[in-house]
This record gives structure tokens, C-alpha cells and sequence, in this order.
């Protein structure tokens, strides 16, 4: 029977001594620290004003708001090219993964999360609201504003604005994770057609990840400061919170053990959540019930994402206990749970695997402090690494 080291990690929900002190300002708290009490939901009223903040043509065709970064043709016709969110700067940067980056586009403040559509347009989460990026002109196309006041656009791990952002498998839909600073989010839903926000729903406290279901019939916000994914049923829009808590919620805001991204198991549409690189929550949307899987890489987790056939590959960022725990890493685990860990030079936060399988790119961004400006290249196959120059601070990222 495998054993969980789990009597340090709970102890540990509240970080102690000098430790704590080093890691005050990280992902464990929320936007007003540990003692701040549960909020309710933003403003959700609509805009009274045009949804899109780019002026229209006479076609009706939104003006690009910003010229093509990158002169070289070849670079964004390249198959492979990788796009990540600049959460340091207000762009996102194309990088080829040969040889670094190769442009950028002003898109808002903070960039979040990204996800690609079918048409090549890209989808950008920022603090003022969701950017459309058309990643073959390399230009902004529209920036459409959230309805739900979160306050300022400001920069940093707690700004509010958009988070997690997915798209819907028919492409008509996309749906964003809203952080409200100081109470529970919202999942705000745009026309891909229209540009234009058509519907808010209630969720919780910061929205780091959204995901939607294969048939499209329900969206997955998960929840980072209250413990839960809410599920939303697509057609109703009818919000359901299911707790995902394998340690507990003992520390509250203060608590380094709560969800952070999901990802959406191919075979049967489960949610698989990565803790702490001791435990994968396997959660079951429909009835809620969540069981749990032992995993190896011993590190505090954040990204993941999973391939075609059901791996699942997760950003191992940095010890809480550095006396305790292992350092930054990826882990690669097969559909039947053997895992392989490559280790990795510094904090990360997000992955996304070539088409092919054999390469994972792995953002430096992260959320906390101590990320730097690339991301690293793993060969999945030898498990040699380097690293990559890719924007400020790169976050998101996508394979175009």
C-alpha cells in the first residue's frame, strides 16, 4: 500500500516560522491575506457601452489595433510555433522553439490565460478583459471588456481580471474565469461570433482554470481560494460547487493546499487535479466524488494539461519546505499512473506537448515570485532540457 507523507504537509496548511516568512506573498493567500473573510460575487450588470473596445469598419469588420509584430513571413507560418501570455507586460509573444522569440503583440494588461481556435484566432485572458489575436497577421483584433467590476487593471499574483479561459469544442463559446479581489469570481461567456458578453455565472474565489467538457455540455472552473470546482452546465448555465480538498481546508486563505489547474481525462471526462505532487484528485463531475491516486514528484504543483491518449503532464513549481520537499519539476504520468519526473532549472507554471508528443514546452512565468523571462524545452523521450528566451514573465502557452 502506498503511504502518503501527509502529518508534515497538513502541519503545514499554515507555513510556519522563517519559512512562512519567505513565502508570505505567494499562492497561498488571497488578495487580502489570510485573515480576510469570504466576499460575494462582482457586478455583473451589462455594458452599456460597445462590447468591443476596437472601432468597427463600415464592414463591420473590427480595425486591427496593433501592426504586425514580427516582419519574418516564415516565423508565423511555421508549423510548431509556441504563443505564451506575457503576465510581466501587457503582450503576447510568438517563439519559435528553435531559436526564441520572434515578435510580440500588445494585447492588455497582465495576460493570463490563452486558448487557440480552430480559425487561428487566439483567445488572451487579461485584467481588462479578453483579447482576439489573429496569430497569422500577428495582429490584435478586438479587446472586449468583462462585465463584472473587478476593480482597476492592475498588474501582480492578485490582480483581478480574467484567469483561466476555454474554448468551446464547436468554437462558438468562450468562457473566462473573472477574479473578483476580495470575493468569489465570476465565469463570464463570450459570443466568438458577435464579440460580445452574453452571460455571467457565480463561482469562486479565484478562478485559476477553466476547462470544458468533450461534448461541450459543461464548463469546469477551478477554484483557487475556496477549494472547489464549480460546474456549469452549458445550456442552463446552472452553477454546482463540488469540493476538491484532499488535505482539508483547515488553513483557509492561508492554506498552500488548494486546487490550482485541471485538466479533463479523455477516457471517461473526469477532472484529474494535481496536489503537491503526492496526490492526484480524480474527480467525478457528474456525481461529485473525487477519489484519490498516489503520485511521486513531492512538489508543490501548478499547470497541467493532458494529451489525446490520457497523459498527464504537470508543473512541479517549487518546494513549500525546501527541508522536505523536491524542487521544480515535470511530471509525465500514462493513463495507468507510472509517472517519470524530469527536473527543472527554477519556478514554472504552465505546459503545453508538441503535436507529435515528444516535446513538452514549460512556461517560467508563475504566479509567485522567483520567475524568470522563457521557458524550458523538454525532450520527453532522452529527458534533455534548455532553455528558451520567450517574453516577460510568459504564463499561458499554446502550440499553434
Amino acid at each position: 500500500m502506498t503511504k502518503f507523507r501527509r502529518a508534515s504537509r497538513s502541519a503545514r496548511a499554515l507555513v510556519p516560522g522563517a519559512v512562512a516568512v519567505a513565502l508570505l506573498a505567494g499562492c497561498a493567500q488571497g488578495s487580502g491575506g489570510a485573515a480576510q473573510a469570504s466576499g460575494t460575487p462582482g457586478s455583473a450588470s451589462p455594458s452599456t457601452g460597445p462590447a468591443v473596445a476596437v472601432p468597427p469598419t463600415p464592414s463591420g469588420v473590427p480595425v486591427p489595433s496593433t501592426a504586425p509584430a514580427a516582419p519574418d513571413a516564415s516565423a508565423s507560418a511555421a508549423p510548431g510555433t509556441l504563443l505564451v501570455t506575457d503576465f510581466g507586460s501587457d503582450t503576447v509573444t510568438f517563439v519559435d522553439p528553435a531559436r526564441g522569440a520572434t515578435g510580440s503583440v500588445k494585447v492588455g494588461t497582465a495576460p493570463y490565460g490563452l486558448v487557440l481556435g480552430g480559425d487561428g484566432r487566439a483567445w488572451v485572458a487579461t485584467a481588462e478583459g479578453v483579447a482576439v489575436v489573429d496569430t497569422a497577421t500577428r495582429q490584435r483584433l478586438a479587446l472586449v471588456p468583462y462585465r463584472t467590476d473587478s476593480g482597476p487593471a492592475t498588474t501582480g499574483e492578485y490582480r483581478g481580471g480574467g484567469m483561466g479561459i476555454a474554448l468551446a469544442p464547436d468554437g462558438r463559446r468562450v468562457y473566462v474565469g473573472v477574479n473578483v479581489p476580495g470575493g468569489n469570481g465570476t465565469l463570464e461567456v463570450l459570443d466568438t461570433a458577435t464579440l460580445r458578453f452574453t452571460d455571467t455565472v457565480p463561482v469562486g474565489r479565484r478562478p485559476f482554470d477553466v476547462d470544458v467538457s468533450r461534448d461541450g455540455a459543461e464548463v469546469y472552473v477551478t477554484n483557487h481560494d475556496s477549494f472547489d470546482v464549480t460546474v456549469v452546465a452549458a445550456g442552463s448555465l446552472s452553477p454546482r460547487r463540488v469540493e476538491v480538498a484532499p488535505y482539508g481546508t483547515e488553513g483557509g486563505l492561508g492554506s498552500w493546499l488548494k486546487p490550482h489547474y485541471a485538466a479533463v481525462r479523455p477516457s471517461d471526462g473526469k477532472l484529474l487535479l494535481p496536489f503537491e505532487g503526492e496526490r492526484l484528485a480524480v474527480v467525478d463531475p457528474r456525481t461529485g466524488r473525487t477519489t484519490i491516486e498516489p503520485m511521486t514528484a513531492n512538489t508543490h504543483q501548478h499547470g497541467a494539461t493532458v494529451t489525446a491518449d490520457g497523459t498527464l503532464l504537470t508543473v512541479g513549481t517549487g518546494p513549500i519546505d525546501p527541508d522536505v520537499d523536491e524542487g521544480p519539476s515535470l511530471t509525465v504520468r500514462t493513463p495507468a499512473g507510472a509517472e517519470r519526473v524530469y527536473p527543472l532549472e527554477g519556478p514554472h507554471e504552465s505546459v503545453a506537448v508538441s503535436e507529435d508528443g515528444k516535446t513538452a514546452y514549460v512556461t517560467g512565468g508563475f504566479t509567485r515570485d522567483g520567475y524568470w523571462d522563457g521557458l524550458t524545452v523538454v525532450d520527453l523521450e532522452s529527458g534533455d532540457t534548455r532553455r528558451l528566451a520567450a517574453g516577460s514573465r510568459p504564463l499561458g502557452i499554446v502550440v499553434l
